[in-house]
């Protein structure tokens, strides 16, 4: 709990309420909070949160509200426990979400704290009901929060952020096209990730390998190659070798050729370069 140099007031860090009435309410919130801190992690000045109290007036403690997730754009990013807006060199958060419990109320929603993110600065106000599939929103037009008139594949001006509604789900893009995505959808496409990358790791290996059988098999092509060569070298000198005997024996050129049944041109070649 924070205490104010002014008056000594205190400014509650919680409100009593719970974050969410239900698993749906709550998935959506962690979503959103979760993919727009994402899609700002390299900035260090937008400071994105979820069910943190604002406290727009120094010495109005009672003057507060914790929107489903707040997004405060020129702020540091960092821990905490609520949100100050005149220790933030009074930016107020320039878009805020609210995510309908069933406990919530239209006239809360739509009144209550539309006039409260109104009055104290907030550009867009976003507003979506689950179990109707109904999302709503609201751009400062000057002094007010005017209705946009239709929010399927609306753009925010502040984040960049497309919005539709399929099948009754709220579905959110990064300004990149990528959809925003709940823990359990990340974890799965980042195990489907590494699957993709061994079963690439596994591709690559395999085509090493049989890289490296080819040159195996080229390397024992070209080795049984040199080895008929040096076979067919032998032969050929041993035949020639042959001729060489059986002439130095005084046999005829027919009768070399009829023994080592050579045509007798062969046997008159080989003779005719040893004498020329």
């Amino acid at each position: 709990m924070i205490v104010s140099s002014l008056s000594q007031l205190e400014y509650p860090e919680s409100d009593g309420q719970p974050l969410a009435d239900n698993t749906l309410q709550f998935r959506l919130i962690v979503t959103l909070q979760g993919g727009l801190d994402a899609l700002f992690q390299d900035n260090p000045n937008v400071f994105v949160a979820g069910d943190l109290l604002w406290y727009p007036v120094e010495g109005e403690p009672w003057t507060r509200v914790a929107p489903d997730v707040l997004v405060a754009i020129g702020r540091p990013k960092g821990d905490r426990g609520s949100y100050l807006q005149w220790r933030e060199n009074n930016i107020p958060p320039q878009v805020v979400f609210e995510i309908a419990s069933p406990s919530n109320t239209r006239q809360e929603l739509e009144v209550t704290k539309h006039h409260f993110y109104e009055r104290y600065g907030v550009e867009e106000y976003y507003l979506f009901y689950p179990e109707q599939g109904e999302l709503k929103g609201w751009l400062r037009s000057e002094e007010i929060l005017a209705p946009i008139p239709t929010m399927d594949n609306w753009i925010s001006p502040r984040l960049g952020i497309r919005f539709t509604v399929v099948e009754d789900q709220l579905v959110v893009y990064h300004p990149t096209g990528e959809r925003f995505t709940s823990f359990v959808e990340l974890v799965a496409q980042n195990q489907q990730i590494r699957q993709e990358a061994e079963q690439a790791r596994l591709q690559a290996q395999q085509a090493r390998l049989q890289v490296e059988e080819e040159r195996q098999r080229a390397a024992e092509e070209r080795q049984r190659a040199a080895e008929e060569r040096q076979r067919a070298e032998e032969a050929e000198q041993a035949q020639l070798n042959a001729i060489s005997q059986l002439l130095e024996l005084g046999m005829t050129v027919e009768q070399v050729a009829q023994v080592l049944s050579l045509p007798v041109e062969r046997i008159e070649n080989w003779r005719d370069r040893q004498n020329g």
